[in-house]
């Protein structure tokens, strides 16, 4: 599929954002590693607040990329861990995250070069 001009109502886009949003990206990264119970991935994750975690749970989750155990026990127990499906999107996520961190150098001195034109006089 290429990507230039993806129809809004696509479904595959849908998707690609659940996955690269800002924090299905972290969730998928913390879910790669190991389960986690909500308050133990909220506090994986930083600066998440309990309601764009939820949200963010129940669309991978709607996606079949994580998997919600529900234990009936007091106090109630949740458990959230990646499906074969999550697996294999966490692992797309995560080779962006290493290319990111390999190409940070670059990344910065781009940045350098482009804030400097910008702020040079024109001749």
């Amino acid at each position: 599929m290429k990507v230039s001009a993806i129809d809004v109502d696509c479904p595959q886009r849908l998707v690609l954002e659940h996955v690269t949003s800002r924090w299905g990206v972290l969730v998928l990264l913390a879910l790669e590693e190991r389960s986690y119970r909500f308050s133990e991935l909220r506090r994986e994750i930083g600066t998440v607040s309990e309601k764009m975690l939820t949200q963010t749970l129940q669309t991978l989750e709607r996606d079949g990329m994580v998997h919600r155990d529900a234990k009936p026990v007091i106090p109630p127990r949740v458990d959230y861990s990646l499906t074969d499906l999550g697996r294999e999107a966490a692992a797309q996520v995560r080779a962006l995250s290493d290319w990111t961190e390999r190409r940070m150098a670059d990344v910065a001195q781009a940045r350098a070069r482009y804030d400097e034109t910008r702020s040079s006089p024109t001749a």
